[in-house]
């Protein structure tokens, strides 16, 4: 059987293999490999394969996968939903109490509550949002 064979016979296994783990070495070992066979099928011996593979694949993952894995870690920017409201200030269109309330905040109104059970909020103030309970914001008064 001709080398190069073995070579992409390699890099099929190791992609195949990539698709079940996930972690971008076993696909890189196996890009290694697919380089190799092409050096491999212009008559390289076998010894200069090894070589070519050793320093392919130590390249791929010593370079490409740590900025691959810093591309698929990388945190998210943008927070949505209520998550996106939590730590913003709201303005208050009716009295917050421990037990309820209104505020303003981005042109929409919610539901509110006073985050320490004991404030109350008159209305006109300015608090923060400090949680999102279900459909109510838990506010506390700006200082």
């Amino acid at each position: 059987m001709d080398e190069w064979i073995i070579w992409v016979i390699l890099a099929v296994v190791l992609g195949v293999a990539e698709l079940f783990t996930f972690t971008a070495a076993l696909g890189l070992l196996g890009v290694a490999a697919l380089l190799t066979a092409g050096t491999a099928a212009i008559g390289l011996p076998v010894p200069l394969q090894l070589l070519f593979f050793a320093v392919s694949s130590a390249a791929g993952l010593l370079v490409i996968r740590p900025l691959a894995m810093r591309h698929i870690r990388q945190p998210q920017l943008q927070r949505f939903g209520v998550d996106a409201i939590v730590g913003k200030p709201a303005y208050v269109v009716s009295e917050v109490s421990g037990r309820d309330g209104r505020v303003r905040v981005g042109g929409e109104e919610w539901s509110a509550r006073a985050y320490d059970e004991t404030l109350v909020i008159p209305a006109g103030a300015t608090v923060d949002i400090i949680e999102i309970e279900g459909a109510t914001a838990l506010v506390y008064p700006r200082e």
